[in-house]
């Protein structure tokens, strides 16, 4: 097992010490000026069509409605990234590993936009639903099914199995560090909810993260938020502690500039995926009547995830303080800083949201793969295989070290997020004017609705086409 962890650990160093970083924060820049600052421009754009009572309440002819696929994305990014993963990056990298971890998130929400308007332009329409994704963009608008199929692998391993570990040790280590429960206790629990929901399809994930997510995330926000009031006057001083140790000369000489980079931008893109090629998955199956309101919501869910729950929580155990050199693992660090500004009660209500989020976060996980085992090949024996694999992941990681499950979803997100940023790069030339179409229709006080003859290259885009339209008037 140590041979294996040095091997996962020498592969991680290579790819998160230059390659990864370089072309997140590049591509986020490069998306950001040619998009026109979509995520800062067209943000109260963002706001009104998330909140839309039509786009909330219509499921649509074939897919989800745009909520409920924001829904699904927002399970698998609000999780243990928003908790344990904060955790460990303030632990690792100190306090300036947040700046980076806002940095993603500011620039990455352009690369998420981009991914997401792609999975609307080439969903597939199917009997009841809509399949689409960074597999599908790969094949139908880069014509190479190879690279496809190898980005629908990589993310049914990386999602449905690897990250599902990452939730469940998360939760193991959460309950184990307050109430001492053992791990086999927490599998069992966590294998029998997994599955009822999992064997249900996709509108039983919909349906219940649907619920889940609004009321966890306003509880969790709520007692953050009360607790950051409490300690409002440490707020300038945190921010401004933050800021030096991104960028001070004593982290630069100690190595710990490196660290704060490094971990700041592993997990925030671990919390928000912005650019890593999941929430296309997501977003191709909602039921909306532009591609530009899809990567708009997804864009948004970035900005959520990171810039409020991520920073939340960051300031909470800053203010708490113990951090440097602590030897709790993620999650048991945010229950202590928790324990420090409320009392003892507060760490068990982490337990519990902890559960609720990662479990939620399987859910939307375990779509991800199913969604992509579905492109490489319709199969009910293929499909049962992998739900099987799901529980058999979710009881690994329950009972596995922190440090082995973290290494192993570092690795594979990587791997997953270098072929989406390719094909997406090389796909922006479809999103230019797709987004031009959006802003023109806007500007002229229409409800935009987009047609795929406004292209000059339409192949692939089998949607889209003038004898949809009857499918779109839910908008």
């Amino acid at each position: 097992m140590a041979f294996i962890e040095s091997i996962i650990s020498t592969a991680n160093d290579f790819l998160w010490s230059g390659v990864l970083i370089i072309a997140l924060i590049g591509l986020g820049l490069y998306f950001t000026i040619r998009t026109g600052f979509v995520q800062f421009r067209n943000f109260p754009d963002m706001l009104k069509v998330v909140f839309d009572k039509r786009m909330i309440q219509a499921s649509g002819k074939k897919g989800t409605s745009s909520f409920q696929a924001f829904a699904i994305s927002a399970a698998s990014r609000v999780g243990t990234g928003n908790l344990a993963g904060v955790a460990s990056a303030v632990a690792l990298g100190g306090p300036g590993a947040v700046f980076w971890m806002w940095l993603i998130a500011l620039l990455g929400a352009a690369s998420g936009f981009v991914e997401s308007t792609l999975a609307q332009v080439y969903k597939v329409p199917e009997r009841t639903q809509y399949r689409g994704g960074p597999a599908y963009y790969m094949e139908k608008g880069l014509n190479n099914r190879v690279l496809a199929v190898i980005f629908a692998i990589t993310i049914t391993f990386t999602y449905g199995l690897v990250f599902n570990s990452v939730q469940s040790n998360t939760i193991s280590l959460a309950f184990a560090g307050q109430y001492d429960v053992d791990a086999g206790l927490i599998a069992a629990i966590l294998v029998v909810l997994t599955a009822v929901v999992i064997f249900g399809g996709l509108r039983s994930i919909a349906n219940v993260t649907q619920i889940i997510i609004p009321v966890v995330a306003i509880l969790y926000i709520g007692i953050a938020l009360l607790v950051l009031l409490v300690n409002i006057t440490q707020v300038p001083e945190m921010i401004s502690l933050i800021v030096a140790n991104a960028f001070g000369i004593r982290e630069v000489a100690g190595g710990g500039f490196g660290a704060a980079i490094m971990m700041g931008i592993k997990r925030g893109l671990f919390s928000n995926e912005a650019g890593m090629g999941s929430a296309p998955n997501a977003a191709a199956t909602a039921e909306v009547s532009h591609p530009v309101k899809q990567g708009l919501i997804q864009a948004l869910g970035v900005f959520f995830d990171t810039i409020l729950i991520c920073s939340a929580t960051a300031f909470i155990i800053i203010a708490a303080g113990g951090y440097a050199g602590s030897e709790a693992d993620g999650i048991q660090l945010t229950q202590s800083a928790f324990n420090i500004h409320l009392g003892d009660w507060a760490g068990g209500f982490i337990a519990f949201a902890i559960f609720l989020f990662a479990y939620s976060s399987i859910l939307g996980n375990y779509y991800y793969g199913e969604s992509n085992i579905a492109y490489v090949r319709q199969s009910s024996l293929a499909l049962f295989i992998y739900r099987i694999a799901v529980l058999l992941m979710v009881v690994f990681g329950a009972i596995a070290t922190f440090d082995l499950v973290w290494a192993l979803a570092d690795l594979t997100m990587a791997i997953m997020a270098l072929i989406n940023l390719y094909a997406i790069t090389r796909l922006f030339r479809i999103v230019k004017p797709v987004l031009e179409d959006y802003r023109r229709q806007r500007k002229a006080g229409k409800d935009p609705v987009f047609y795929r003859d406004i292209l000059e290259n339409q192949e692939g885009i089998v949607y889209w086409g003038r004898e949809h339209s009857g499918e779109k008037d839910i908008e």
